[in-house]
C-alpha cells in the first residue's frame, strides 16, 4: 500500500475538471457507527468566502444525504478507473439495504470525523459550510427545459458546500 501524504489544496496538481468529469468521485459521511458512500459526478472545487471549498449535489432520497444532513464533516475521494466495478456498485446499491462499503472490498478509515478509503488516489476532507436545496423557481427562464429534463419528479438536488480542511494524495 502506498503511503498517503498531506498537500495543500493549492498544490493539487491534477486538473479539477478531469477529476470531476473523468475520474470517480466518492462522497462519504459518518454519523455515529454508520458510514455511507456514493459516487457523484455533479461537483466542483473552488474558492468562496475566502476559503478553498468543494461543492457537490446530492438527491434528497439518497442514503448518503441523510448522513450528510446529520454531520459537519464529509470527504470526497477520487479513484481511478481501476476500481470501476467496485465504484459502480457503490453508485447503484443503497447503503440502507446493506453495508455496501464492506461488501465493496474498499478499506475504510476515519480521519477528522470523515471516512476515507486507502485505495483512493486523493481524498479531500471537508467541513460543511452551507446546505440548500435547489428550487424550481430559481432556474433562469432559458433553463426551464433543463429543469424539466433533470427533475421530472421534482426531486431537486441538495447543494453542499464544504471548506477543504485537508487533502491526502
Amino acid at each position: 500500500m502506498l503511503k498517503l501524504m498531506e498537500v495543500k489544496p493549492a498544490d493539487i496538481e491534477r486538473n479539477v475538471f478531469e477529476l470531476i468529469a473523468n475520474d470517480w468521485f466518492v462522497v462519504a459521511a459518518t454519523v455515529g457507527d454508520k458510514t455511507n458512500a456514493m459516487t457523484a459526478s455533479w461537483a466542483g472545487v473552488g474558492h468562496l468566502w475566502n476559503k478553498d471549498v468543494v461543492f457537490l449535489f446530492i438527491r434528497p432520497q439518497r442514503h448518503t444525504n441523510e448522513l450528510m444532513e446529520s454531520t459537519d464533516h464529509f470527504s470526497v475521494s477520487v479513484f481511478n478507473d481501476t476500481y470501476r466495478d467496485k465504484l459502480n456498485y457503490l453508485g447503484t446499491v443503497s447503503g440502507r439495504d446493506e453495508d455496501k462499503i464492506a461488501k465493496s472490498g474498499f478499506t475504510l478509515l476515519i480521519d477528522e470525523a470523515a471516512p476515507y478509503f486507502t485505495e483512493a488516489d486523493m481524498t479531500i476532507f471537508c467541513r460543511k459550510l452551507y446546505v440548500q436545496r435547489l428550487e424550481e423557481g430559481c432556474f433562469a427562464p432559458f433553463a426551464q427545459d433543463f429543469n424539466a429534463q433533470h427533475y421530472p419528479m421534482k426531486d431537486h438536488h441538495i447543494l453542499y458546500i464544504g471548506e477543504i480542511t485537508k487533502v491526502l494524495v
